[in-house]
C-alpha cells in the first residue's frame, strides 16, 4: 500500500506542479503576446514530439513500421476530427472557412485536439511513474522529477495554444487540469494491471506525438504565414528554435544525452 501511496502522490504532483508552473507563465503573458509566443509553442510541440515522445515509442516498440503506421493513422484521425468540428461549427453559425480574416481564433479546434493528445501523454507518464516506483522508490522519484521537468515547457505551450484557440484563461486552466488528471488515472491503473497497460504505451505515445505534430504543422504554422515580412519571420524562426531548444535542454539535463 505504501508503494501505491507514493505512486498516487507522485502522479498528482507531476500533473499539478507542472500545470501551476505553466499557468504562472501563461497567465503573466499579456493578450498581445499570445500570437508572438505561439511560435514558441510550435517549437515546444515539435521538440516534445520529435525529441522525446516519438523516439521513446520507436525505441520500445516491437515494430518500427507499426509505430509509424500509428502516427500516420493518428494524423489522419486528427484531420477527420478537425473536419467534424469545423462541420459542426459551420452548421451552428456562419462558417469561418468562408472568411479567414474575420475571426481571431479557430473556435477551439486546435485547443481541443492538443488536449486530446496531452491526455494520452499524461496517461503514459502516469504509467511510467507507477512502473518506476514498483521497481524502486529511488527510481520513482527520479522519473517523477523528470516528468515534471518535461511537462512544464509543454504545458506552457498547451496553455498558449488554448488561449490562441479562443479559450479564456480560467477555461484553459480547468481543461489542462482535467487533462492532467489522466496522469493519476494512468498511474493507478498501471499499479493494478501494469502488464496489460504496458502493452498500449507505444500506441498512446504514437498518438500523442501525432497530435503534437498535427496541431503544430496544420493549425499553428499556417497562421504564421499571415505575417510574411522579414522581421516577423526572423522572430518566429527564433522563437520556434527556442521552443525546440527548451525541450532539448530539459531532456539533456534529465537524461544526460
Amino acid at each position: 500500500m505504501m508503494t501505491l501511496a507514493y505512486i498516487s502522490v507522485a502522479s498528482v504532483l507531476g500533473g499539478v506542479l507542472s500545470l501551476i508552473a505553466a499557468a504562472v507563465v501563461a497567465f503573466a503573458a499579456r493578450a498581445h503576446w499570445v500570437n508572438i509566443l505561439i511560435s514558441f509553442a510550435i517549437g515546444a510541440l515539435l521538440g516534445a514530439a520529435f525529441l522525446e515522445v516519438l523516439p521513446h515509442a520507436f525505441q520500445h516498440g516491437e515494430s518500427v513500421h507499426a509505430v509509424a503506421a500509428t502516427v500516420l493513422g493518428g494524423i489522419l484521425g486528427f484531420f477527420v476530427l478537425e473536419k467534424l468540428l469545423l462541420w459542426r461549427h459551420c452548421h451552428v453559425e456562419a462558417c469561418e472557412a468562408h472568411d479567414h480574416h474575420t475571426e481571431p481564433h479557430d473556435h477551439g479546434r486546435s485547443g481541443l485536439m492538443i488536449l486530446v493528445g496531452d491526455t494520452f501523454h499524461n496517461f503514459v507518464d502516469g504509467v511510467l511513474i507507477a512502473a518506476a516506483f514498483m521497481e524502486s522508490t529511488e527510481l520513482g522519484v527520479v522519473i517523477a522529477t523528470a516528468v515534471i521537468a518535461h511537462e512544464i515547457p509543454q504545458e506552457v505551450g498547451d496553455f498558449l495554444i488554448l488561449l490562441h484557440s479562443g479559450y479564456k484563461k480560467g477555461q484553459a486552466f480547468a481543461l489542462n487540469l482535467l487533462s492532467s488528471f489522466a496522469m493519476v488515472v494512468g498511474a493507478v491503473l498501471a499499479y493494478f494491471s501494469l502488464q496489460l497497460i504496458s502493452a498500449w504505451i507505444n500506441t498512446l505515445l504514437a498518438l500523442a506525438g501525432a497530435s503534437m505534430v498535427y496541431v503544430a504543422v496544420a493549425d499553428l504554422i499556417p497562421g504564421l504565414h499571415k505575417r510574411p515580412e522579414l522581421g516577423a519571420t526572423v522572430q518566429q524562426a527564433l522563437l520556434i528554435g527556442l521552443g525546440v531548444a527548451t525541450i532539448w535542454g530539459v531532456g539533456y539535463f534529465v537524461h544526460g544525452d
